[in-house]
Parts: C-alpha cells; sequence; structure tokens
C-alpha cells in the first residue's frame, strides 16, 4: 500500500549509475575468465547527479522518467475509526486522490476499475470499502482473484498484517491443505483465491458456500489485465456463473438498478441483500480500461486512471547485444552472430549483484530464468565463493514450498538477484528492488511497463534495462524508441462469444443449476441461443419446460488457461522426486524424450514421457549441449469470415484447422551453437480449429515485383516470420501465442499465400486485430526487414526460433518485393 509516508528514497546505490559504469569500462565484462569486480572506496560506482559518463554502446536509446510528485486526498468519511488508525500507524496519512476516488465510487455501489501504473496502491483502493465492509457488518464477506498464488499470498500477509479483529482472512487454493479448506468455508470472511479455484473447487460446490455467497459484498478482481485471449474469455464466464450463484443465495429484489448494478435502499451497502456484489477491479495501466472492466464481469464498470501516486525517476534503456564475429550456428554463412540475451542478461545480473544493486532479471521462458540464474552464479562465485547464493531462478512449475521460500529470501534480502518468468510480472510487493532487466520484448507494452514497475517502489531511483533477443519485433524496438516510450499500452484482447470458451462454460454452469432463458442474457445473448441448441444437439446439455440440464452424471473437464489437460509430472527415475511439472501443451517440446529440463540450476536428461499417464522420467545429467525441438505443421481453410478484395492481393480472416506435430530434436553445443544431430521423435500429432488472417498475391504480381517463380518460396517464408514477430506491435500476444504457414500455392486459395493463426482452439482474438489493422502491421514488417543490416536474412528480421523447416528457403530481399506488392495493393482503410 504507498502512501505519502513511505516514499522518502532510502539510502542504496545509484542503479542509473551501473549503467554509465558499464559504458565507462567501454563494455560489459563478459564469462571469458574475468568476473565482475565489486566497487571499492577507491574506485566507487558513480553516483546521482555526477556527470555522466558514456552509455555502452550496446545501448541504442536512454529515456528519463522524471521524478513526479503525489497528490492526496481526504479520508473518506465512511471509512471506519479502526482501519484509518490501523493504516496511519502504517504511514499512510491520507490516500492518493486516484485511490480516494476509486474507494468512493465501489462504497457507492458502482463497479469499478482502477488503471494506474505499478506501485501507485491499487491494494489501497480496493480494501478501504472492502474492509470497511467487513468491519461495519459482522456477516459481511469478500472474494479476492488474483491470477497467480504468489499474489494471493502476498496480499493475504498484506491484509493480516493489519491486525483487524473479525476480517478472517484466508487463502483458498490448491496448496490449502484439505484440513483448512472447511473451516474457511464456514468461518473466514476475505477469501482470496485464483479463477482455477473459483472454477474448479468454488462455484462446482456452491451449496458449501451459501453461507460466503448469501452476504458476499465485493468481488475483487486484481491484475485484472492478465486475463486476455483465451484465458480471459473463460474468466469471464466464471464471474459470470460467481454472479448467477450469488443472485441465487442473495435473492434478488424486484426493481434491481438495470444493468446488474444493485440499486442501493437508504443506509443500505453494496452487496448486502441486492443480488450483485460491487466488482472492483485493479489493472496495470491498459487502453480501454471500462470496455475491458466490462467484458470481463458483463457490467457496467467505471474507469479510474489518473495516477496521482508519486514515482521516483526512472532511467530505462534498450540494449542491443553486440554482434560476435563467427560462423551462425545453422549454416557456413560468415555473417556475424549477435550475443544471446540470456547471456546478456546474466552478466548484467552478476554485475548489479556483485555492485550490490537487488536486481530482477525478467526472462521470457522457464528454461532460460534457469540458466541466467545459473550463469550469473557461476559469474559471481568467481568474485567471491558464496556470493552465487544470493542469486537464484523462479519460475512456474516450482513446488508450493519452493516458491514461498525464495519470495521470503528476496522479501527479506538474503537474495539479492532473481532470474523471473513473468510468474513476479505482477503485483507481489517486491519492496527495495533497485534495477529490473527485461530480457526480450515480454510482448505487450503493458507488460513491459508493469515489469519495469518492480523497481524503483517507494520512490526510490530505479533502472530498467530492455535487453533485445535476436528477434525481429525486439531489433524494431530497440531501433525505435517512440513505439516503446510515449505510446499508449495495448487494450486488453478477449471475446467471451467464441464458442470454445462458451459452449464448455454453458456446460459447467448447468452442472451447478439447470440455466433458464434469465441465463441466456447473462452469458451473451444471441450467441447463446444458438450455442445452446449446438448443446443439445451433441447431447450434453437436455432442454426441458424449466431450462437446461447437465446430461452427465460428472463435472465438465474445463481447462481455463488453454493448457490441454493435467499438467505432466516431472519425475527423477533414481528415487522418485518429483521436481516440478510442466502444462500438456508445452510438454512435446520441453520434456520429450531426450531433452535436456533444468530446474534449480541442475541439468536432467528426458528418458521417457508418457503422455497418457502425465508423467515425465528423468536422470541428472550435464551434457555440452542443449535441446531444441522441431515441428511439422499443415493447414486448411474452414470458412472465411470477411474479406478484402485489393486487385492482385486479397487479405482474409476465417476459421481454419490445423495440425501440428514435433518430429524431431536438434542437439546443439553449448557456447557455439553447433549443431551436432538431429534425432527423430514420436510423438502424437494435434488437431486446432482456430481463426487465422492471411493475405494472398497473384503470381502475375509477384513477377512483375521481380520475384521470380522459384523464388516465391522463399520469399512468402520470409515475410511470414517477420510478420509473426510483428504482429505484439499491435496486438495483445506474444510470438508464442500465434502460430504461421506460408506456401507458394496453397489448396484451398489456389494462389500463393502467407497464413498468421491464433494458438488456442477458437481463436484469441489476435487474428482479427491483424486484419484491423493489415496497414501498420506488415509496414512494419516490411520496414524491419528492409532496415536489417544482414545480407540474406538473420534471426533480427526473417529467421524464427521456431521454424519446423530450419529456416530454409527464405528469401530477405524478395520478401520486401512481397511486402511492397501487398502494401501498394491494400486501401488506405485496411487498418
Amino acid at each position: 500500500m504507498t502512501s505519502p509516508a513511505t516514499v522518502t528514497p532510502g539510502p542504496g546505490p545509484d542503479p542509473a549509475g551501473l549503467l554509465r559504469r558499464w559504458g565507462a569500462a567501454g563494455e560489459l565484462p563478459r564469462q571469458t575468465g574475468a568476473a565482475p569486480k565489486q566497487p571499492t572506496a577507491a574506485a566507487p560506482y558513480p553516483v546521482a547527479g555526477a556527470d555522466p559518463a558514456p552509455y555502452p554502446a550496446a545501448v541504442t536509446h536512454v529515456e528519463r522518467l522524471p521524478v513526479r510528485p503525489g497528490a492526496t486526498a481526504p479520508w473518506p468519511d465512511w471509512v471506519p475509526a479502526e482501519l484509518r488508525d490501523v493504516l496511519t500507524a502504517r504511514g499512510v496519512r491520507q490516500p492518493w486522490r486516484h485511490q480516494a476516488y476509486a474507494a468512493e465510487l465501489a462504497h457507492s455501489g458502482r463497479h469499478v476499475i482502477v488503471a494506474t501504473g505499478t506501485g501507485s496502491g491499487k491494494s489501497l483502493a480496493y480494501l478501504l470499502p472492502a474492509l470497511a465492509s467487513l468491519l461495519a457488518d459482522p456477516r459481511a464477506t469478500v472474494l479476492y482473484l488474483a491470477p497467480t498464488k504468489a499474489l494471493a499470498a502476498d496480499q493475504l500477509r498484506a491484509v493480516a498484517d493489519l491486525g483487524l479483529d473479525g476480517v478472517r482472512p484466508a487463502c483458498y487454493d490448491g496448496d490449502t491443505p484439505q484440513p483448512e479448506r472447511a473451516w474457511i468455508r464456514q468461518h473466514a470472511r476475505f477469501v482470496l483465491t485464483n479463477p482455477d479455484m473459483l472454477h474448479r473447487g468454488i462455484l462446482p460446490r456452491h451449496g458449501a458456500w451459501s453461507n460466503f455467497l448469501r452476504r458476499l459484498t465485493y468481488v475483487i478482481v486484481d491484475e485484472c489485465h492478465s486475463y486476455r485471449g483465451v484465458f480471459g474469455s473463460h474468466v469471464a464466464h466464471v464471474l459470470r456463473r460467481l454472479r448467477r450463484q450469488t443472485e441465487r443465495y442473495q435473492r434478488v429484489r424486484p426493481g434491481a438498478g438495470s444493468g446488474g448494478r444493485p440499486t442501493l435502499g437508504p443506509g443500505a451497502r453494496p452487496g448486502t441483500g441486492s443480488g450483485t456484489p460491487v466488482f472492483i477491479l485493479a489493472s496495470a495501466t491498459s487502453g480501454e480500461p471500462a470496455r475491458a472492466g466490462s467484458q470481463l464481469t458483463g457490467l457496467p464498470v467505471e474507469p479510474v486512471t489518473e495516477d496521482s501516486a508519486p514515482r521516483g525517476a526512472v532511467t530505462f534503456a534498450l540494449w542491443e547485444p553486440p554482434l560476435l564475429p563467427g560462423a551462425r550456428a545453422d549454416t557456413d554463412d560468415l555473417t556475424p552472430v549477435r550475443r544471446s540475451a540470456l547471456r546478456e542478461s546474466a552478466d548484467l545480473l552478476a554485475d548489479a549483484v556483485a555492485a550490490g544493486v537487488r536486481t530482477l532479471a525478467f526472462v521470457r521462458s522457464r528454461r532460460g530464468a534457469e540458466v541466467v540464474a545459473s550463469s550469473a552464479r557461476r559469474a559471481l562465485d568467481e568474485v567471491a565463493p558464496g556470493l552465487g547464493n544470493r542469486v537464484a531462478a523462479y519460475r512456474a512449475g516450482f513446488l508450493a514450498e519452493e516458491r514461498r521460500a525464495l519470495e521470503r529470501a528476496l522479501t527479506a534480502g538474503e537474495l539479492l538477484g532473481l532470474a523471473s518468468t513473468n510468474a513476479l510480472e505482477l503485483g507481489v510487493d517486491l519492496v527495495g528492488l533497485d534495477a529490473v532487466l527485461i530480457c526480450g520484448y515480454p510482448g505487450t507494452r503493458a507488460s513491459l511497463w508493469q515489469q519495469a514497475g518492480r523497481a524503483g517502489r517507494a520512490g526510490r531511483e530505479a533502472l530498467a534495462v530492455l535487453i533485445a533477443r535476436d528477434d525481429p519485433l525486439d531489433t524494431y524496438l530497440v531501433h525505435h524508441p517512440e513505439a516503446v516510450f510515449g505510446r499508449p499500452v495495448e487494450a486488453t484482447v478477449l471475446d467471451p462469444t467464441n464458442p470454445y470458451v462458451l459452449g464448455p462454460q454453458l456446460c459447467c454452469a448447468a452442472a451447478e443449476g439447470a440455466l433458464t432463458s434469465a441465463d441466456v442474457e447473462l452469458f451473451g445473448g444471441v450467441s447463446v441461443k444458438q450455442t445452446l441448441d449446438d448443446l443439445v444437439a451433441a447431447g450434453l446439455l437436455r432442454r426441458r419446460p424449466t431450462g437446461w440440464y447437465w446430461t452427465a452424471a460428472g463435472r465438465p473437464e474445463v481447462d481455463l488457461r488453454g493448457e490441454g489437460g493435467t499438467p505432466v509430472d516431472v519425475v527423477e527415475t533414481s528415487t522418485g522426486r518429483l521436481l516440478g511439472t510442466v502444462d500438456p501443451g508445452s510438454s512435446h517440446f520441453l520434456i520429450h524424450p531426450g531433452a535436456v529440463y533444468l530446474h534449480q540450476g541442475v541439468s536432467y536428461v528426458v528418458d521417457d514421457l508418457d503422455l497418457d499417464g502425465a508423467c515425465a522420467l528423468v536422470h541428472a545429467e550435464e551434457p555440452d549441449w542443449s535441446t531444441h525441438a522441431r515441428e511439422v505443421t499443415s493447414l486448411s481453410v474452414a470458412a472465411v469470415r470477411e474479406y478484402r478484395d485489393a486487385g492482385p492481393v486479397g487479405l482474409f480472416v476465417g476459421d481454419v484447422d490445423v495440425t501440428s506435430q514435433v518430429v524431431s530434436y536438434q542437439r546443439r553445443r553449448i557456447g557455439s551453437g553447433e549443431v551436432l544431430d538431429t534425432r527423430p521423435l514420436d510423438l502424437p500429432a494435434r488437431q486446432l480449429r482456430t481463426v487465422a488472417v492471411w493475405f494472398t498475391v497473384s503470381p502475375a504480381a509477384l513477377a512483375a515485383a521481380g520475384v521470380e517463380p522459384a523464388d516465391v518460396s522463399g520469399a512468402l517464408h520470409a515475410a511470414e516470420h517477420a510478420a509473426i514477430g510483428l504482429l505484439p506491435l499491435i496486438a495483445t500476444c506474444d510470438r508464442w501465442d500465434i502460430g504461421g504457414l506460408s506456401t507458394a500455392a496453397h489448396a484451398d486459395t489456389e494462389a500463393p499465400t502467407v497464413f498468421v493463426y491464433d494458438g488456442h482452439p477458437g481463436g484469441a482474438g489476435f487474428a482479427e486485430r491483424a486484419y484491423q489493422a493489415a496497414r501498420t502491421w506488415l509496414g512494419a514488417t516490411r520496414d524491419l526487414i528492409a532496415a536489417c543490416g544482414c545480407e540474406t536474412g538473420c534471426p533480427s528480421c526473417v529467421q524464427s526460433p521456431k521454424c519446423g523447416n530450419g529456416n530454409n528457403p527464405l528469401g530477405k530481399a524478395d520478401a520486401v518485393r512481397v511486402l511492397d506488392v501487398v502494401l501498394a495493393s491494400l486501401p488506405e482503410s485496411a487498418d
């Protein structure tokens, strides 16, 4: 909870000075035997206000965000004296203006979304009305939803530390011991959970939760910007199912307000008998927050976007790793290769920790987080044995006790450096961090600013560094800072009408109680009626005069996160010890037989993958090679939803069927990247019905542009890779959310075609966004390829880390010609 009393910068290292030090040294200390040196009294690091030394050559841009003062507001008169006194004793003398405004809206019965920056104290905005209701009414209850267990546990600590009598907060999630669950259902008044547990553990047993639901006053949806795509669409329906059950238990009075907003009588509090609790949503700064909040809840939502909290100065650097001479790993091309972003991040993390700068490194993958932490530990131990123990990895798939221990160690200062996946991107309060390293663009500007905001809390000076991967989008951004700074963040994209989401969610709702005509509007109106008819025809629901009934004895099996089933356990063969879990969608890539699996810095090799039994057996081994799975894909067009006829060019969006299969993996030598061999795999093919955007170009137009028939495949393939890499620039996705395919003559289009599709059943809204902004998207793609300094194509422009064909063939120059034809033909309205 940010407050005026907690913004005075404390003593500590100057993180911006660390960036200048790297420039003054000429280059970053590399892991070639020369480890980073620690500061001495004779050679201290530069301090704030000193003449800046030159920045490193790797820095392409430095943005300086100035100090911002805060603006407070008086305590609302409805805040109980007990709560005000407790907060004041903890340094919150007055709320920030946006906190007070949001709290007033919620207390008056309006649903609200607080969309302000990281560290702006959104928690106080929702805790004020929630805790006030619990103190004023001894029977009232509050439900808090977080996208991660770590965030819920962090909020539980914050509420429990207030020591308010009668609040009785408790976490109810997959880590909650069974003996505690019955007590929580009967006695807890402030229940903290996640959408998965609400979906699987609370709503199916709503009868056991009837006392809690009957008095439910507020529903807090924290970090709601993370509910996007298929996951967000599922959560939208889970929240509608929650509304449905609370209305049932609270017995809605006739004449309740329109749109689900409660009608409050004199002296009434929101949620007490009105049928609909008040929803308070908290989000990172996002585009169109009111629209996103309404899509998520199905209710009218008031936005609060003015951030009145103070902010310390931030130095934000864009960093491109240097080129290294030598042949590329998979070719004989002597084009220089760029230093790995993982290695660069590991060196920066080690150097920061050696300087006493408390640093969090965000890494895109679980494996990458392990690699960065391990490399940093090795470098630090060369400085001083044991110093490497101040660095650890944090990622999903760890056991609960491992995650909790790491969170405690970071909070207590026992750890100085942490390499984490986006599991720590959300609002866990990491007090005292000085710097954040972001290894690769995280996919959206919203996530970028959320991660950067982890440092510099409580008004401290902060350093954020975006370290570019050898990837088209990263390369584009570090050379186009205007695409990062001074631009609004993206709107959250979700589609509750997705039939692959709506159908299963209606089955879940029917299993919780027969659906009635009144529920049709709640879940989406017209699209619901057709989906209900389809479910009846499929035998999943039965139509009766009183409604639609679930026909099976058991519960519908619905996975909110689209991971395709039960997580796969990773088990050490010799001991039977459970090391962690991997989601089913990633198992073919990460834990196939022969794969190298990293856990807390220890390497294991997979002996066997049992997909039916959801178990992978591994043994400890330290090979000098890494593994990289390769996939083949085919695609057919099922239906065209919309198209634009632009003469020689056609632009389409529609439904497609994608078949993909991991068929082999490469072993590459660690360090050089040399391909040692390619080994076959026998894994099942996977089917996907999804949404794609695609364009076709006539062979005559390509020939006129100078693309020879024999070169068409390479030209389209290169354009496809770059287009996939640049799509996150305009849509709230990342490269791994989408896929693509290109061909010189597709059977369904009968023309040269490039497809880009959503990697989720039924689509996630990304392809539709690409169709709507086609000129911006493809224009940026063309400019990126043309501006890249390589001769024949590289990972910075047209090579892809996901390519199942080994990035062959690729035609960089011809890809520019293809995109020139497309852009010249598409009308200006194609955006």
